[in-house]
């Protein structure tokens, strides 16, 4: 980055003033620690004549502990679209909106594109006061490598439907993607999660990252494996972010290597599906070699 984004403002015997508030801007809001609220995002909130909240009544604990008293309305993923031509229609009249998500930064896995998309179309200011991001935390957090790096989301929540997605990405690595990926997870979920991750991407460098900024921060590192094997036994809480590394060429491993540890816990015909599923090999190739590895010398 050029010098100059870091030299000092003209000193003019005045306090700097921060940007003009636009009609629709995106307030990031704390992760889990209050203090972590910014002085200009609670201005921006202040000064606004309606903010649009996942849920009103999470939201309300946050608005009151900042001493911020405006109107709330929901804006979710079942009623963004129903929301947008009312919002619209309020900035056509000049009113100041500000969106926040229950925690992080707003649209990053939460609901708001939409309407933005629909702001930007016809023309209205968009601004964003920055702040919170469990996802970029986590990523320096983990000791992985930071750049690339891919977020992904949530994982779909059925087995089936998280593998074909790792296979996906898996087929996309064989082509060139080096990344560091990242994803959330419900706890509920993390085990079975990391399961899958196993068999889709080997004994590959990974870091879970739990509660982060709260009490009970935890950021625990090591191979999927290992990290598989200890939610297996160790029940997750709280808020959960998946980071697995990127490929090594020394750690890429074969057929052979994937079908072993299928097998270990899983029939001929469910290791075959579940790695031909994460290699995106045709799954009578995979299958026939289970078959041969599975019988007896």
């Amino acid at each position: 980055m050029p010098d100059e984004a870091y030299a000092d403002p003209p000193d003019n015997g005045q306090p700097e003033q921060a940007a003009p508030l636009a009609g629709l801007v995106l307030v990031s809001t704390p992760i889990g620690n209050l203090g972590d609220l910014s002085s200009r995002a609670r201005d921006a909130l202040a000064r606004s004549d309606l903010i649009l909240c996942e849920d009103t009544r999470h939201s309300a604990r946050l608005l009151s502990a900042v001493g911020v008293s405006v109107r709330t309305e929901p804006l979710h993923e079942y009623n963004e679209d129903a929301r947008i031509a009312p919002v619209l229609a309020m900035l056509r009249a000049g009113r100041r909106i500000a969106l926040i998500s229950d925690a992080g930064t707003p649209l990053v896995s939460d609901p708001g594109y939409r309407l933005v998309r629909a702001a930007i179309a016809e023309g209205f200011s968009i601004g964003a006061v920055p702040g919170p991001n469990a996802a970029v935390m986590a990523l320096t957090l983990s000791g992985l490598p930071p750049q690339p790096f891919l977020f992904l989301g949530f994982p779909p929540p059925r087995s089936a439907a998280r593998r074909s997605a790792f296979g996906m990405l898996r087929s996309a690595e064989r082509a060139g993607l080096t990344a560091t990926l990242i994803w959330h997870e419900a706890p509920h979920r993390l085990a079975e999660t990391l399961a899958d991750m196993a068999i889709s991407f080997g004994p590959r460098a990974a870091a879970v990252a739990r509660e982060l900024t709260k009490h009970f921060e935890e950021v625990r590192r090591g191979t999927l494996t290992d990290l598989a094997a200890h939610y297996a036994g160790h029940a997750a809480r709280g808020e959960i972010t998946v980071l697995v590394g990127p490929p090594e060429e020394e750690d890429q491993e074969d057929l052979d290597g994937q079908l072993t540890r299928a097998l270990a816990d899983h029939s001929v015909k469910d290791a075959a599906a579940l790695v031909s599923t994460a290699t995106g090999l045709p799954r009578k190739l995979v299958y026939a070699r289970a078959l041969a590895m599975s019988r007896p010398e």
